[in-house]
């Protein structure tokens, strides 16, 4: 395997990369602050580093599985020259809405405000994990018939594998969330239930009879982002959903998520997904998606 190997499967229609694959041998393609119009899944075999996604920093070792979601900004600080492989799928090639009770890894690896990008594969986990990423390779190095089939049926069982090992992980006992389980968990449910209403840290501390000041910092320990940050991103992943699954015009999107003014919505969406909403429809979107450039699963 040569440094910084990579494979592509091409969207024929729209000459865009669909799909790859590709290995490297230390932190280069990750140095500089980006993001993608992909799904992202980076697996560190060797080396040590820190990710940075928006504000927020996670520490990983070797054999992690870093995953960022579509126009998620990051970038990798290595500790010391890192290897591994990255893959990259866009939306077209396999939506993870529409295939949410196959494969249940939105809000769990990807589209997630409240927990790590990371998951930390153990030994006996680490075999199965890199067999399927050698079957990928193989399929886009030789393309054969039902090329794009096979592709999906392993990137499906990829993610499948990769959310069972989190969610065998995250169903630990946190000691943060040990020690104010109540608050913690009422925060999460009160976003969920009024994020399209309340933008302000102020009433969800009021909700649950607690300072700013102290739920900000409850929520900077144990979810790595502000409060204003937390809420912030579960409305852009709303906002997402509905850019790529519905032809909903931007206005009529930014009223359902309280926004009375579409022009504020979308300042307020490039300042928190890099782009503005109309790049992000027609980049990964409903019109584009709709155009049927790949066989649908």
């Amino acid at each position: 395997m040569t440094a910084q190997e990579e494979y592509t499967l091409i969207d024929p229609q729209t000459n865009t990369v669909a799909f790859s694959l590709r290995y490297f041998d230390d932190g280069r393609p990750f140095r500089q602050s980006g993001s993608h119009n992909h799904y992202s899944l980076i697996f560190i075999t060797e080396g040590e580093g820190v990710l940075k996604t928006d504000t927020s920093e996670y520490p990983f070792a070797k054999d992690s599985l870093l995953s960022l979601s579509i126009y998620q900004p990051f970038h990798i600080h290595a500790r010391q020259d890192i290897k591994g492989s990255w893959i990259r799928f866009h939306p077209d090639f396999f939506c993870i809405h529409k295939h949410q009770k196959e494969v249940a890894c939105n809000g769990i690896l990807f589209n997630n405000p409240y927990d790590s990008p990371l998951v930390q594969l153990h030994t006996s986990e680490l075999a199965p994990f890199q067999n399927l990423i050698v079957s990928l390779k193989k399929e886009l190095q030789d393309p054969a018939l039902a090329q794009y089939e096979l592709l999906i049926s392993y990137l499906k069982i990829l993610l499948i594998t990769a959310t069972r090992i989190k969610l065998n992980q995250t169903g630990a006992p946190d000691p943060v969330e040990e020690k104010q389980p109540f608050i913690l968990k009422t925060l999460k449910d009160s976003i969920e239930e009024h994020f399209k209403t309340q933008r302000s840290p102020g009433a969800y501390a009021s909700m649950l009879n607690i300072s700013v000041k102290a739920l900000n910092r409850l929520s900077k320990s144990h979810f790595s982002k502000t409060l204003t940050e937390l809420i912030a991103d579960r409305i852009v992943i709303e906002a997402k959903r509905e850019l790529y699954l519905t032809d909903k015009p931007v206005k009529a999107i930014a009223y359902d998520l309280g926004f009375d003014d579409e022009y504020y919505f979308s300042r307020f969406f490039k300042n928190n997904a890099t782009v503005s909403p109309q790049t992000y429809r027609q980049t990964v979107g409903f019109g584009k998606s709709s155009a049927g450039s790949l066989p649908e699963v």
